[in-house]
C-alpha cells in the first residue's frame, strides 16, 4: 500500500503532463530536538558529575517537557503534510480540469474555426502567377462545375461590370457555373473588377501580361474552364437570368450540338460613349424618347458633355433587375433577315451552318473542341476566328441550333475603324487555311447579297458538279479564283477589279463564255447571277 504522504504530483512543461514521484526525505523536527538536547545533556554531565539528584531530576523534566513538544510538533507536522498532500492532490485535480475545461474550450474554438475557414474559402483570392498572365480565383469552392462561361474583355470596365452583374442573377445553380474573364492587358480600369464584383459564383479573373489577341486568350479561358459545357460570351454581353439554364438544357441529352444566341441580336445602350458614331448618336436620341429619366439624364450630358470624355451612365443595376433598360434596347436581324430564318431552329438544309457560331454568344461541349481544336491563334484582331473553328467543327458533323431563349444584350460601344481591315485581314487567313467553295462562297458577302442568295448559289455550284462532273471545269476554276481574289484585293487594299483578267479571243475565255450561256436554261439561275456579278467587275 502506498503511503499518500510519501508522494507528491509535479508536473513537466515539456510534454505539458503530470507525473508522481516519492516525496525526498527531510531532516525532521524531533531529530534536530533530540540532537539539541543530547549536547546539552553531554555538556552538563562533563561539567558537573557530581551534580544533585534534584538538578538532574529538573534535567530530565525539561527533556521531557521538550520531547512532549516535539512530539506535539510531530503529530501538528504529519497532520500539515497531509493537508498538504491533499491540497497537492486538489490543486492537481482542478488543473486537470482546467485542462479540461480549456481543451473543450478549444474544440468548441476550433469548431467555430472551421466554420470561419468554410466561410473565407468563399471570400479569399487564390492567386496563380504565370509567364503571360496572372489568375486570380473567388468563391473557390469545391463544387463540381458544369458550365464555364469564358469572356475575353479589352478596355470594356463600364459594360463589363454590368455584365458580371447580369450573370449573378441567374436561375441555373450558382455552384454549378464559373465565370472566366480574362482580360487581354486593358488599360481602363478593367483590373479594378476582381475587388469590386461581389458574385455568388465561382469567378477567375485572368490577366493578361501583354495583348494577345481574342483566339489567344479565349484558349487560355478554355484551358482554365471545368465545366463540360463552354459558353463563349463577350465582356460587354448583358445576359437575362435563364441564359445560361436555357443553354444547358440543349446539350443536357445531345452531346453533338453548338447552340447560338447570337443570330437573335440584340443591342442595348447602357452608358453614353465619347467615342459613339453619328448614327449610334441618332439612335439613342430615338431611343431615351422611350422613357423620361433616361430623357433626362441624356439631355444632362449633352448641356455638359463638352467637359467630360469619360461614358456616361444610363442603366443601373436596379434597371437591370426590373428590366427596364429593356427601353434602351433594339433588334438587329441581319443573319434571320438575310434569310437564316427560312430553315428553322436547326437549320435544316443550310449550307453554311458554321456562319452560327458566332463567339458573343455561344455554347458547346469541350469535348467537341477537343476533337476539332481550339481557336487558330494565328487569327489576332477581329473577325473570323469564330467562323473558322465553327466550319471544323461543321466538317466534324456537330449540329448548330438557333434558340432566341439564349440571346443576351450586347451594350453598344464604339466602333473601331481598325475593325474593317482586320476582319478582311482574318477573312484572307481564313480562305487560306480553307479555300473550298463552301468557305469561299462567303466572298460574295462584299456584294451584299443575303445568306440565302449565297446558299441557294453554292447548292446550285454542288448540282453542277454532281450532274456534269466533267464539264464548265473552266468556269468553276474562274469562279473559285474570283471568289479568292475578293478577300485578298480587299486585305492587301488593292481594288475590287479585273478579278478574272483574259485576253480577247484567248481559247480558255471563249469557253467560259459558252458555259456560261448554258447555265439558266439548265436552271442554275443564281449560280450564273453569282458569277457575272463578279466576273464583269
Amino acid at each position: 500500500m502506498i503511503k499518500i504522504d510519501s508522494y507528491e504530483y509535479y508536473y513537466n512543461p515539456e510534454d505539458g503532463k503530470y507525473y508522481i514521484r516519492k516525496r525526498k526525505k527531510s531532516t525532521h523536527s524531533l531529530k534536530k530536538l533530540k540532537d539539541k538536547l543530547n549536547k546539552s545533556k553531554d555538556k552538563k554531565d562533563r561539567k558537573d558529575k557530581t551534580s544533585k539528584g534534584n538538578r538532574s531530576d529538573d534535567a530530565a523534566n525539561k527533556v521531557n517537557k521538550s520531547r512532549d513538544k516535539a512530539h506535539t510538533a510531530n503529530e501538528t507536522n504529519k497532520s500539515h503534510d497531509r493537508a498538504k498532500t491533499v491540497d497537492e492532490t486538489n490543486k492537481l485535480h482542478d488543473k486537470v480540469n482546467t485542462v479540461d475545461e480549456t481543451s473543450k474550450s478549444h474544440d468548441k474554438v476550433n469548431t467555430v474555426n472551421e466554420t470561419n475557414k468554410a466561410d473565407e474559402t468563399m471570400n479569399k483570392v487564390d492567386i496563380t502567377d504565370h509567364s503571360l498572365y496572372k489568375m486570380s480565383v473567388k468563391n473557390n469552392h469545391k463544387h463540381p462545375i458544369k458550365v464555364s462561361i469564358v469572356m475575353p474583355t479589352y478596355n470594356k470596365y463600364h459594360q463589363t461590370s454590368l455584365s458580371l452583374y447580369g450573370l449573378s442573377k441567374q436561375t441555373f445553380p450558382h455552384a454549378e457555373y464559373e465565370v472566366i474573364l480574362v482580360d487581354d492587358a486593358s488599360s481602363d480600369n478593367t483590373s479594378d473588377i476582381l475587388k469590386e464584383v461581389d458574385v455568388p459564383f465561382k469567378f477567375k479573373y485572368i490577366q493578361m501580361k501583354q495583348n494577345k489577341g481574342r483566339s489567344s486568350v479565349r484558349n487560355i479561358g478554355i484551358n482554365h474552364a471545368e465545366g463540360d459545357l463552354l459558353i463563349f460570351l463577350d465582356g460587354e454581353m448583358l445576359a437575362p437570368p435563364a441564359f445560361v439554364e436555357n443553354h444547358y438544357k440543349h446539350h443536357v441529352h445531345e452531346s453533338n450540338l453548338v447552340v447560338t444566341g447570337a443570330m437573335h441580336y440584340e443591342g442595348v445602350y447602357t452608358f453614353i460613349m465619347p467615342d459613339y458614331n453619328e448614327d449610334q448618336v441618332a439612335h439613342l436620341k430615338e431611343l431615351v424618347g422611350r422613357d423620361p429619366e433616361y430623357r433626362r439624364l441624356y439631355e444632362n450630358y449633352e448641356q455638359t458633355k463638352q467637359h467630360l470624355n469619360v461614358p456616361c451612365p444610363l442603366v443601373t443595376k436596379e434597371d437591370i433587375d426590373t428590366n427596364r433598360f429593356q427601353r434602351l434596347s433594339f433588334p438587329n436581324r441581319y443573319f434571320l433577315n438575310s434569310g437564316l430564318k427560312h430553315f428553322g431552329e436547326r437549320l435544316e438544309g443550310f449550307t453554311l451552318p458554321y456562319i452560327a457560331f458566332l463567339s458573343g454568344n455561344v455554347s458547346v461541349r469541350k469535348a467537341n473542341l477537343k476533337k476539332s481544336g481550339l481557336f487558330d491563334e494565328t487569327f489576332v484582331g477581329y473577325g473570323a476566328e469564330d467562323w473558322e473553328l465553327g466550319y471544323r467543327l461543321y466538317k466534324n458533323g456537330v449540329q448548330f441550333v438557333l434558340d432566341p431563349s439564349t440571346v443576351a444584350y450586347h451594350q453598344e460601344h464604339g466602333i473601331s475603324k481598325r475593325k474593317v481591315k482586320e476582319q478582311w485581314g482574318n477573312h484572307y487567313r481564313f480562305v487560306k487555311k480553307h479555300p473550298n467553295i463552301d468557305v469561299l462562297i462567303l466572298s460574295l458577302e462584299w456584294k451584299e447579297l443575303p445568306f440565302m442568295h449565297l446558299h441557294q448559289t453554292l447548292v446550285e455550284y454542288n448540282q453542277l458538279e454532281e450532274r456534269f462532273p466533267n464539264e464548265y471545269n473552266e468556269l468553276k476554276h474562274a469562279f473559285c479564283t474570283m471568289l479568292f481574289r475578293v478577300i485578298e484585293y480587299l486585305n492587301s487594299g488593292q481594288p475590287v477589279t479585273k478579278l478574272y483578267d483574259l485576253p480577247e479571243g484567248s481559247e480558255e475565255r471563249l469557253k467560259i463564255h459558252q458555259q456560261f450561256e448554258t447555265l439558266r436554261p439548265r436552271g442554275f439561275d443564281y449560280l450564273a447571277s453569282s458569277f457575272e456579278q463578279i466576273y464583269y467587275l
